[in-house]
């Protein structure tokens, strides 16, 4: 492993005196440290810098310095690379990130040395038909949403699963999520917990104006297509929480899993559990509970 990428949260105050350290660490064992051009620049290194496109080609590993944001934009331009990830926590929660900074360097030590596995994720494909046409085409980790815009009312979201008509929400939106996401948007929802490592989709409501609406646990192989019955208002299709189009009217959302996959390095021998119990109380903590 000679060629490692880094991609770089620079929003975080502490990461660039560490990004300095872990440059001079690689370098110094013979690896190539490679980055994004912009970041490149705003670090003080434009002789690292690359195209994104360029980057994601000779990278043979990312090393993601952020939280669980920075690695979801990271997954969805490797993931058609297959270029593994490790996810070196400076966010919150950190569900994604396989790393805190204080174990930063054993944890390089170990990555160099080949102690590590790695975890595959499914990955959604969402596209967008406007009169027949695919007009967007984007792809995500954790979900794909439709939602109504901040003053809009109750949208209508016609549903189908596999062409077998679920029903016609009327509600706030509908979250369709990976296993992965489902520790996400879906989980706020009140949809329900999967474990990473199987394949399959939730269908989770938002605020449905019925109460036999819950969430749906549907194949990996299935497709999900969703109209926009609502006329009035605005509605977004949002993936991951950072890819946006406007729906319109009568508009289609066909979602359905993705070829791609993205791969998670894993370092620790941690259960899927173990972490659910420490990143949610977590959350509480941060929340004052």
């Amino acid at each position: 492993m000679r060629n490692i990428g880094l991609v770089v949260n620079l929003g975080k105050q502490e990461v660039a005196p560490l990004v300095e350290q872990i440059i001079d660490w690689l370098t110094a064992r013979g690896c190539r440290v490679v980055m994004a051009h912009d970041t490149a620049i705003a670090l003080g290194h434009p002789e690292m810098g690359l195209p994104r496109e360029q980057l994601v080609q000779i990278a043979e590993v990312m090393l993601v310095l952020g939280g669980d944001g920075t690695l979801l934009r990271c997954a969805r331009e490797a993931a058609p690379r297959g270029i593994p990830l490790l996810g070196i926590n400076f966010g919150h929660l950190g569900f994604l990130t396989e790393i805190d900074a204080p174990e930063l360097w054993p944890g390089l030590e170990k990555l160099l040395a080949g102690q590590y596995s790695v975890e595959e994720r499914m990955m959604l494909e969402a596209r967008v038909l406007r009169g027949g046409q695919t007009v967007q085409q984007v792809t995500g980790l954790n979900d794909a949403v439709i939602t109504k815009g901040a003053f809009a009312r109750l949208i209508f979201l016609e549903t189908y699963v596999d062409e077998h008509l679920v029903t016609t929400y009327p509600a706030d939106g509908l979250i369709v999520a990976t296993p992965t996401g489902s520790t996400a948007y879906s989980l706020s929802a009140g949809g329900p917990l999967v474990t990473p490592e199987l394949d399959l989709m939730v269908v989770t409501p938002i605020c449905p104006h019925s109460l036999w609406a819950r969430p749906l646990v549907i194949k990996a192989t299935s497709q999900v297509k969703v109209i926009i019955r609502s006329k009035q208002g605005e509605v977004m299709l949002t993936v991951d929480g950072q890819q946006g189009y406007k729906l319109e009217f009568n508009d289609m959302v066909l979602i359905r899993q993705s070829a791609h996959r993205a791969r998670l390095i894993r370092l620790k021998k941690r259960s899927f559990f173990y972490l659910l119990r420490q990143k949610l109380s977590e959350g509480e903590r941060l929340n004052g509970f």
